[in-house]
Formats: C-alpha cells, structure tokens, sequence
C-alpha cells in the first residue's frame, strides 16, 4: 500500500541515526511513531499550522492515539522517507496516515505505516477544545482528496 502525495504535503527525508537503535544497529519499534509526528509537525509548519503559531493562539495539538504496522526493520545509516496525509478532520482533533519507507540502499521498501490523531488542547490547563476555523481551512486545503480532507 502506497499513499499518493497530496500537491501541498511535502514527504520528510531523514537517516537513521545511532540515536535511533539499539545495539544491533535495528531501529526501535517506538521510532517510527516519532518519525511520522515529524512528518505531521513539519507539514503543519508548511501549511502556517505549525507550534509556534498554536501557541499564539493558546492552543497545543496532543497525540491521543498513535498506531503502527510494522512490515521490515530498518536499520543504522538507512535512508527513510515518511510520508503524511490527513485522513479525517473532525471538531477537536484531526488523524493522520502514514507509511515510512526504506529509498536507500536497495529498491525503495514499506517498513511500516500508521495513523496518529492529535487533538487540539488549551495550554492553559489542558483541556480539549475546538480545532480553531484558520486550521481546518489550512488542513483542508491539504486534503487527501477523496473527500475526506
């Protein structure tokens, strides 16, 4: 399975570094949910959604559920590419696909792919709120167009 680009969604490039295995040179299983919140948090920016301009306006992105299929290992010094659409946009929280791949050495492979759904939360205290209008507006305009984006 492979997940078409949108026009505006930009795919993240990134080596596997030391940081990222374990003695075996194998990446941990709890990487690649990392990897794809970069991919989601560096769109975000691409769109004018990033941290800094939540924070103006009070508000964070909370991952309340984060789920990963793992099909192949990558492993130390491998080139990745994670890449991240919207899936569904919803009043308070928003999920996102994604699926990271091994482009180098060798064919290009699917080593896992997954989904996490933020919610927007108050700074303040915590507590869960409305996606603001300016956000859905750029995260529709990042659809994955079929639709559902």
């Amino acid at each position: 399975m492979s997940l078409a680009a949108p026009t505006v969604w930009r795919d993240v490039f990134r080596r596997v570094e030391h940081a990222d295995t374990d003695a075996a040179g194998v990446v941990h299983f709890a990487r690649y949910a990392s990897l794809l919140e970069t991919a989601v948090l560096e769109n975000l920016e691409h769109v004018d959604a990033g941290i800094r301009r939540l924070e103006r306006d009070g508000l964070d992105l909370a991952v309340v559920e984060a789920r990963m299929r793992y099909s192949a290992a990558a492993r130390f010094y491998e080139e990745l590419r994670i890449r991240v659409r919207l899936d569904r946009l919803a009043g308070a929280s928003c999920q996102f696909a994604g699926e990271i791949c091994r482009t180098a050495p060798g064919p290009e492979t699917v080593l896992a792919t997954g989904a996490l759904t933020l919610c927007a939360v108050n700074r303040a205290d915590g507590a869960p709120t409305a996606l603001p209008r300016w956000l859905r507006d750029n995260l529709r305009t990042c659809g994955n167009g079929d639709g559902n984006g």
